[in-house]
């Protein structure tokens, strides 16, 4: 796990081939759907292995079938609330709650519009009440500019200010990283690579292309207007 020097809290695993090896697959186009959901397990249940890491521990007595010897607790492993970023987020939470198996589960349905505005649209929300004792972890593959994932910040702070607030995605822009820490400097940062840059649609490069479409598939747009039908 790397620290960025160009900003507090903000981390990389560029030192994993494990997860580079993982991320070389995400990225090939030619990866289907299924590999590309693994892909993102693995890179979520990683991860958190690497979050417990800077979690708090406390060193216990204990009584195995021969003598007293001493272990340890995290104890905030079992205060953990994961907030998913539909519908992209998904696999990558499910690596999470392999870690986490206590965890609370949000659900956030946010969309960011076309450049040059990305404007943000936000459907669903269904977050738990955060306590002072928590760690959130707000799960979104994709950190491009930020935008999304501060809209999703502030309404998770409408729920409770937690011990710690965790971002953690697969790829992130310079941009993004920039915009979220300044709007919330508290924030941790945990991504796989943090890549070079935004191109004008706001797409991260050399990036992975769109994570919930090669997740799932492309959406299929269906007209709801109602059929008109000419009878002879």
């Amino acid at each position: 796990m790397i620290n960025d020097e160009r900003w507090e809290k903000v981390y990389s695993f560029d030192d994993s081939p494990y997860l580079m090896e993982i991320l070389t697959e995400l990225r090939n186009k030619e990866t289907d759907s299924i590999a590309f959901r693994k892909g993102l397990v693995k890179l979520g249940r990683f991860m958190g292995y690497e979050i417990i890491k800077t979690m708090d521990i406390e060193k216990i007595k204990i009584e195995t079938p021969l003598e007293e010897t001493e272990g340890i607790i995290v104890r905030d492993r079992r205060n953990v609330v994961i907030v998913t970023v539909l519908r992209a987020a998904v696999p990558l939470m499910e690596g999470l709650v392999k870690v986490f198996e206590h965890a609370r589960i949000g659900i956030v349905s946010a969309s960011r519009g076309k450049a040059p505005k990305f404007e943000i649209e936000m459907n669903y929300i269904k977050i738990p009440q955060i306590t002072p004792e928590d760690t959130v972890i707000i799960a979104d593959p994709m950190i491009a500019t930020g935008s999304t994932l501060v809209k999703v910040i502030e309404e998770v702070r409408k729920y409770g200010t937690p011990k710690r607030l965790i971002v953690l995605g697969v790829l992130a822009a310079p941009e993004g990283i920039k915009r979220i820490k300044e709007e919330f400097p508290e924030a941790e940062i945990f991504v796989t690579k943090i890549d070079r840059e935004l191109n004008s649609k706001g797409y991260i490069l050399p990036g992975l292309g769109d994570a919930g479409d090669r997740a799932f598939g492309a959406p299929i747009k269906i007209s709801t207007l109602p059929q008109v039908h000419t009878i002879e």
